[in-house]
């Protein structure tokens, strides 16, 4: 006997209730409004297979909106999943358990990626739609031919970064990516007549989206607004009319069933409105066995393309790009052989610029873009074409002015695999982005941030572009490399470097202004070390001048200066401060010796930079917003040139 599609998404209800009031935090609403859509989502449309979680071909389902985590964890346990067992959704939110209070991809295989933060999850899907799109026309259908779906609800269609995302899916005609919107009209403050009286549904269209409508607690209508989107060659959005908390009675449409427990009275009154009689945390058989039934075109679909990969002549070229390994090749050790030959003076973003164009010629993954900032950044090479709606092969994308979007959208990339992304944009605005680099980082994912124009050195353009903070805030962020390279050499070493983490994301903060060759040699790669000795003292040493960037050539002036009046002065490059933490202490104490005065210099706020050159070291860089000026007058102001520091250092050591 076929169960009544109601039924089926009962048991979604049912256990988001269940699960929210035995943990007494949750959010049961969006979880009990979309159940419907979600039933026939995973019913008739969604392409998964439940015992092979990472398969490459499978659809991508983003819950945008995260704080309605009950519907994934829900969904992954009716559908077959290894986990979350019901003794995860009995433990939901509490320590240890993968059902966390957002959906966590490093917690369950089924959650694509971390959501929480509103308008992230569907921005994130845009690269994963991106991702798809450009495999596909290098592989074809054969070996990808895959659908991304996101549930939204009203707050990921507020956000700004929403915004930013739907222009830039809309502008490359996504048409593989479909939203299906929480249409529920409520948010935590209460009816969404409060804060917003927008027409979404026109903002979408204009923005070249497909819009579609649909009565969400009707699985026909939901279907024909589904078929629709597919359809259709743009990007979909299905506003779907739910009640948010459906089913429950004296609550559902309202916001009492946003944030909090329904109850038990209520969830009493919600199981007999629903005619589910079973006790909690309990699926019935014929239910649970017509859930997993759903996953079963999956597995034929997974066998079915299992064989098209065994016999397709680029089976190990498809297999070696989704493994993620990266690894530079010729053209990338014919570059750094060049910079030993003729070590040039340039601008670390120009370096960067000449590494990349080394690096993607050797690795077809690397995908670049930039915020509208190309010529700036300079993370456009010979070898990347852009991508477009009408070439998807292409490796670099003009984001246009959407740091935030950008951010998320290479987030997407990484996740969705076959990738590695890079963007590029003025640190000053990595502010802009902070939220998705937060994400790269809670996700373990390799993706790369170029932030030109890294400090007071960038010039005219003034406080509002010159970097002061940042360098030391971006520092704090747990699992972010940082690395601020001091000449070519050391750029590409940095690049090797951030290709190398498979499990964190790098920035490379790069200067404007030309710089001076420092390194020599490249026999290893010593920014690996985070700090490294780059010049030892030749007096007997009293002094060691920690630098980054555009401050070592600087610190080398110093140096001379302390040499000259018989003080020894070593040179250190913290390139990465993230990386020199995590070398071994007898290494730290060796660069950074107890007996010496240690001194900073850094084009930035000096707060932080006692924790290398204690309380009573000397910390020389800018703990007030820049100014609008030529490079050389900005750094004569602010005090940092060799005239100006060795004679503190000087009169420090007593001299």
């Amino acid at each position: 006997m076929t169960l009544p599609e109601r039924q089926l998404a009962n048991a979604i209800r049912a256990l988001a209730m269940d699960a929210v009031q035995a943990a007494n935090s949750g959010h049961p609403g969006m979880p009990m409004g979309m159940a419907d859509v979600a039933t026939v989502l995973y019913s008739d449309y969604l392409k998964f297979d439940a015992t092979d979680p990472h398969w490459a071909d499978r659809d991508r389902f983003v819950l945008s909106a995260g704080h309605g985590s009950m519907l994934a964890y829900a969904t992954l346990h009716l559908a077959g999943y290894a986990r979350p067992t019901l003794d995860d959704i009995r433990n939901f939110r509490q320590l240890h358990s993968p059902c966390a209070g957002h959906p966590e991809n490093f917690e369950l295989a089924g959650v694509e990626t971390t959501t929480g933060p509103l308008g992230q999850g569907l921005a994130t899907s845009v690269g994963m739609a991106i991702a798809e799109r450009h495999l596909n026309a290098l592989y074809g259908d054969d070996l990808v031919d895959h659908r991304t779906w996101v549930i939204a609800g009203d707050g990921c269609l507020m956000e700004g970064i929403n915004h930013e995302a739907i222009g830039l899916a809309g502008h490359l005609g996504l048409g593989r990516l479909t939203v299906l919107w929480d249409d529920n009209k409520i948010t935590i403050d209460g009816s969404t007549d409060l804060s917003t009286s927008e027409d979404i549904p026109a903002r979408y269209a204009a923005t070249g989206w497909h819009v579609e409508s649909c009565d969400g607690h009707d699985p026909a209508d939901i279907r024909r607004a589904i078929d629709a989107a597919l359809a259709d060659p743009r990007p979909s959005l299905i506003a779907c009319r739910t009640i948010i908390g459906f089913g429950a009675p004296n609550k559902q449409g309202t916001s009492a069933t946003h944030g909090a427990p329904l109850g038990a009275d209520e969830i009493a009154a919600a199981r007999k409105e629903l005619g589910w009689t079973a006790e909690p945390f309990i699926i019935p058989a014929d239910i649970a066995s017509a859930w997993a039934a759903f996953g079963e075109k999956g597995k034929k679909l997974h066998s079915e393309w299992n064989d098209r990969l065994a016999s397709s002549e680029k089976k190990k070229e498809f297999e070696d790009r989704l493994s993620g390994k990266v690894v530079p090749g010729d053209a990338f050790k014919a570059y750094l052989d060049g910079l030993v030959a003729e070590p040039p003076k340039v601008a670390t973003r120009k370096a960067s610029e000449n590494t990349l164009g080394a690096l993607t010629a050797d690795i077809a993954s690397l995908i670049g873009g930039s915020a509208d900032l190309t010529g700036s950044n300079n993370t456009k090479t010979s070898s990347t074409k852009p991508l477009t709606k009408d070439d998807y092969s292409g490796r670099y994308i003009y984001y246009g002015i959407r740091e935030f979007g950008m951010a998320a959208a290479m987030n997407g990339m990484a996740l969705h695999g076959g990738v590695v992304p890079y963007g590029g944009t003025f640190l000053v605005f990595a502010d802009y982005c902070r939220a998705a680099i937060r994400l790269s980082a809670l996700q373990q994912q390799r993706v790369v941030y170029v932030m030109t124009h890294d400090s007071i050195g960038l010039g005219e353009d003034g406080p509002t572009h010159q970097p002061i903070e940042h360098l030391q805030s971006l520092r704090a962020m747990p699992n972010l490399l940082v690395m601020r390279p001091a000449d070519a050499v050391e750029t590409a070493e940095c690049w090797a470097l951030a290709l190398a983490q498979e499990d964190r994301p790098s920035l490379l903060a790069l200067t404007r202004q030309n710089l001076p060759p420092l390194r020599h040699d490249v026999t290893e790669n010593l920014c690996a070390k985070g700090g490294y000795r780059l010049r030892d003292a030749s007096a007997a040493r009293k002094v060691v001048l920690v630098a980054t960037g555009s401050e070592v050539s600087l610190a080398m002036e110093v140096a001379d200066k302390l040499e000259a009046a018989g003080h020894g002065a070593d040179v250190v490059s913290m390139v990465s401060t993230e990386l020199f933490d995590e070398q071994a202490a007898a290494y730290q104490a060796d660069i950074l010796p107890d007996d010496a005065l240690i001194v900073s210099i850094e084009a930035g706020t000096t707060f932080g930079w006692e924790r290398y050159t204690g309380r009573h070291g000397l910390r020389f860089g800018i703990d007030s917003f820049g100014a609008s000026a030529p490079i050389e007058d900005l750094f004569k102001h602010f005090g940092l040139t060799a005239d100006a520091i060795t004679p503190q250092i000087l009169a420090r050591l007593g001299a």
